[in-house]
């Protein structure tokens, strides 16, 4: 029984040499773990309120991006009535553009006439020059 009692404390000491040693790294393991998760819960903590705190800010925003669409929508609705509007005074041009053409046709035509006046007035002094430089000959200034 004495060699079975010192087989066993033998074998018991191989067993606490490699249990100890184990447990204490299996400690230390578990500590670092809890702290890891006690950080990643601190950090998902901030993250919630990080967001909750940015989406408060993008539900604002986007509050005033609606009433700036509606805004916008009043400035559209606006600007199709200004369309039409603009469309019924071209469609009263049109019978004024019919008068313009008439009017374009007889300020050619006076320009024409204003033209032949003055081709006129050339002839006209060609032939009165010359008699009128022969007289002049006679006169004493």
């Amino acid at each position: 029984m004495d060699r079975l009692s010192a087989a066993f404390e033998t074998s018991a000491r191989r067993w606490e040499l490699i249990v100890y040693p184990t447990l204490f790294a299996f400690v230390v393991l578990a500590a670092y773990g809890f702290y890891l998760v006690f950080s990643l819960t601190r950090d998902v903590h901030y993250l919630a309120l990080s967001v909750d705190s940015n989406m408060t800010v993008l539900a604002s925003n986007m509050q005033a991006v609606s009433d700036n669409m509606a805004h916008l929508t009043a400035n559209v609705r606006t600007m199709a009535v200004s369309v039409e509007s603009i469309n019924t005074k071209v469609s009263t041009l049109e019978p004024m553009l019919a008068n313009i053409d008439s009017m374009d046709r007889a300020m050619r035509s006076m320009t024409f006439a204003t033209h032949n006046i003055g081709q006129d007035m050339a002839v006209m002094n060609r032939q009165i020059s010359r008699p009128m430089s022969f007289f002049n000959g006679f006169m004493p200034w």
